[in-house]
């Protein structure tokens, strides 16, 4: 225990992710490691050797003194870009295997000309995306330009006009490895005549798919330096990408409340709450527009008494200035998640560009 002890102290965190308690250390480079980040350190054994702190024998001097966490932090990650993706614990296998590639095996980190690939400004290459209609992957020419503000794909190798233009502004991306059914699955998004529109790509290497993500966040990053120019990088970082905040099946039913409840697929994207038939369908069936409560916005558990034709037995129904949406979960345990990332979102005061986002709900036909 006293050398547990000992190595926890000269520690804060493992390869850069979020951890309890360290099990494991790598001898070659000196850092403390959870079982997490274990498991993806010994696919790369030529250059992290592990031993374990609790069932191997060690040398009374042995990586306790002279190295830890910081001292390889400090030499590893000289100059991570700011927009960099910095997995936790809980992000995709990865995401996290290539940061720890990228920071130890490619080093990355220490050499800014390895940081080519995803901070040029330019990317170009081939990805297998879904189609809208089939659900088929084929490959399609993807090219992102911060120069022309937007990630564009074209259906034929040769095609001059692109079949879609992305505008950096309001693109998004995010790993959504168990959703696509790959474990480099990645669901783009953005706004296309204010509707939110989901691409579905995936490509074999996972280095090349996380070269895209992070080429994403750089052109996100750098259209945001300008576009708030007294912004820190600290202020800016989260608006690169996000995550979804929840993801499921409900039952829904319409403005009038006397059709039946259907059972759709919902995504709670930051104040978009949408709905679709299917989890992988390019548009959604419908949006809401979730403001916060300062604006009589309101969450509540159950649905109206004279509710009918729902067969889910756990409501919420979410009060807005214009009518009431009415929706059924499974389970008791869905209906308090959905709940809680609901609250989250009503509770936050809204920013002056989201009054624009509200109106054009309002007005939607």
């Amino acid at each position: 225990d006293s050398l547990r002890v000992t190595f926890a102290n000269r520690t804060s965190r493992t390869s850069g992710l979020s951890f309890s308690e360290p099990d494991w250390v790598s001898c070659t480079l000196g850092v403390f490691l959870c079982q997490g980040c274990s498991l993806i350190h010994r696919s790369i054994p030529h250059i992290s050797r592990l031993k374990s702190i609790q069932q191997d024998s060690w040398e009374t001097e042995e990586f306790i003194t002279s190295v830890g966490n910081a001292v390889a932090n400090a030499k590893y990650e000289q100059s991570v870009p700011p927009f960099y993706y910095r997995p936790t614990h809980s992000d995709c296998r990865v995401l996290r295997e290539q940061w720890v590639r990228a920071k130890y095996e490619r080093q990355e980190f220490m050499y800014i000309e390895k940081q080519e690939p995803y901070s040029a400004g330019y990317r170009e290459g081939f990805l297998w995306k879904r189609g809208r209609d089939n659900g088929q992957f084929l490959s399609r020419r993807f090219i992102l330009s911060e120069r022309e503000g937007a990630l564009k794909y074209f259906n034929k190798q040769d095609a001059r006009e692109p079949k879609a233009v992305m505008r950096i502004e309001t693109l998004n991306a995010t790993f959504q490895p168990a959703k696509i059914g790959n474990p480099c699955g990645l669901q783009i998004t953005y706004l296309k005549d204010n509707s939110t529109r989901n691409i579905f790509v995936y490509h074999e290497d996972s280095k090349e798919m996380v070269d895209w993500f992070n080429a994403i966040r750089a052109a996100r990053f750098h259209y945001h330096q300008v576009a708030f120019p007294g912004a820190s990088d600290t202020d800016l970082i989260p608006k690169l990408t996000r995550s979804f905040m929840k993801e499921g099946y409900m039952e829904k039913t319409g403005p009038k409340h006397t059709e039946g409840f259907k059972k759709r697929w919902f995504t709670m994207d930051d104040r978009r709450l949408m709905y679709f038939k299917d989890p992988l369908d390019a548009y959604a069936r419908g949006e809401v527009f979730i403001g916060s409560k300062e604006n009589s916005y309101k969450v509540l558990p159950g649905l109206p008494p004279s509710t009918q034709g729902y067969h889910w037995q756990h409501g919420i129904t979410i009060v807005t200035p214009d009518r009431k949406f009415l929706f059924a979960c499974e389970t008791e345990a869905e209906q308090k998640d959905w709940i809680a990332a609901f609250q989250r979102v009503v509770n936050r005061p809204m920013h002056p560009q989201e009054y624009a986002v509200e109106a054009h709900f309002k007005h939607k036909p």
